[in-house]
């Protein structure tokens, strides 16, 4: 690993601590963590994967995973909603370390301090990014969008926003359009966030109704027979990894958690600790080996993505599962470390009780569990 960049210089023990202290609060009042955001920002946080000559870190994938992992341990909802800026600047990394320089608007962006934005889910798209249900119809200058795209995180506060939509002008050749739009009146940010978790990720839905990506942010236009494209490949890979980097965090701390509720619970029968009772060593154990199984295969995919590792037609299956094992053994490690700490973790104010309610929404990320199981048997029935 590059000596270039350092997670724990990125986000210092007191950033850590700050983010962490102020992550009830928003989770409480429902917004979105802009003290969070302004601290990030003013670290260089939001440029660690740009390259050093645009004001940078030089960070690669693999570590900028492992910053995510950090970040998250001390505030999920925050990471989640900077991994979608993230998710823009790494696709922009692997694309150019591939010869491809299509989102060099994105490092120019992001080094002037702009904050990028997810815009592609759709509700009831499965396809996700191999297909559309916005509209993209094509203008004297770029392409305007029309259509709602869900789960917008950073919604209070993106400067542009990533999308795709469909051209079907030719219908015998319909086209993919990736483009980025900014706000204006054409663009409507609905205040109707309230979920469960990851409060403080303030997806909220967005409509576009012709909004516009003018000819210089228009990134890609991909003719349907040529899926998947290599920016697909890069916003799949990307997107697939910094999400479980969250999760794999949230899991860290829940260990974490239980491990010190453990330690401090005397039990009344023996008067030792209940971290020397061989079940409770057992469970914790259990924990810990399923976390380092997340860390590790995190870290070699990752890695195969900075090295241009080829994978073939393995990859998709590889990251979804990727996300889909993550999300799933974050959840059961947050399950068993509320069952350890105790009746105090079910209480709104234990930070174990706030993970457990977070945790909840990986399952909704792309791709879903059912889609990536299809991929996965396919790899093996269909060959």
């Amino acid at each position: 690993m590059s000596a270039i960049f350092d997670p724990s210089l990125a986000l210092p023990s007191d950033l850590l601590e700050r983010i962490r202290e102020r992550a009830p609060e928003f989770d409480r009042d429902n917004v979105f963590p802009e003290k969070d955001l302004a601290e990030l920002a003013d670290a260089g946080y939001l440029r660690i994967l740009l390259p050093t000559d645009r004001g940078g870190s030089g960070a690669t994938l693999e570590q900028a995973s492992a910053a995510q992992q950090r970040l998250a341990t001390a505030a999920p909802a925050t990471a989640l909603a900077i991994n979608m800026h993230l998710v823009w600047t790494a696709v922009a990394r692997i694309l150019h370390e591939r010869g491809d320089d299509a989102l060099g608007l994105v490092v120019e962006g992001a080094a002037r301090g702009e904050v990028f934005a997810f815009g592609v889910s759709e509700a009831g798209n499965d396809a996700v990014m191999f297909d559309s249900r916005t509209t993209a119809e094509r203008t004297d200058d770029g392409y305007a969008f029309t259509g709602t795209k869900i789960f917008t995180s950073l919604a209070p506060v993106w400067t542009l926003l990533g999308v795709h939509g469909r051209d079907d002008s030719d219908p015998e050749n319909p086209k993919i359009v990736f483009g980025f739009v900014g706000r204006d009146e054409n663009v409507v940010t609905r205040d109707d966030w309230d979920a469960l978790g990851m409060r403080g990720s303030q997806s909220r839905t967005t409509e576009l109704h012709g909004a516009l990506a003018p000819a210089d942010r228009v990134v890609k236009v991909i003719d349907m027979v040529d899926i998947p494209d290599g920016l697909q490949f890069a916003i799949f890979a990307a997107f697939e990894l910094l999400v479980a980097s969250v999760y794999t965090g949230i899991a860290r701390r829940a260990i974490e958690l239980a491990a010190a509720a453990v330690a401090a619970r005397v039990s009344s029968a023996s008067g030792t600790p209940r971290s020397e009772d061989p079940v409770v060593r057992d469970r914790i154990g259990d924990m810990a080996l399923a976390y380092d199984g997340i860390v590790l295969e995190l870290r070699a995919l990752t890695r195969d993505v900075d090295e241009q590792v080829d994978h073939g037609a393995a990859w998709f299956p590889l990251l979804s599962g990727m996300k889909d094992r993550a999300t799933a053994t974050a959840q059961r490690i947050v399950d068993d470390a509320l069952a350890l700490a105790g009746g105090g973790s079910f209480r709104n104010a234990s930070e174990l009780s706030r993970l457990a309610r977070d945790v909840r929404a990986g399952v909704f990320h792309p791709t879903s569990p059912r889609a990536t199981r299809q991929q996965a048997a396919a790899a093996w029935l269909d060959a």
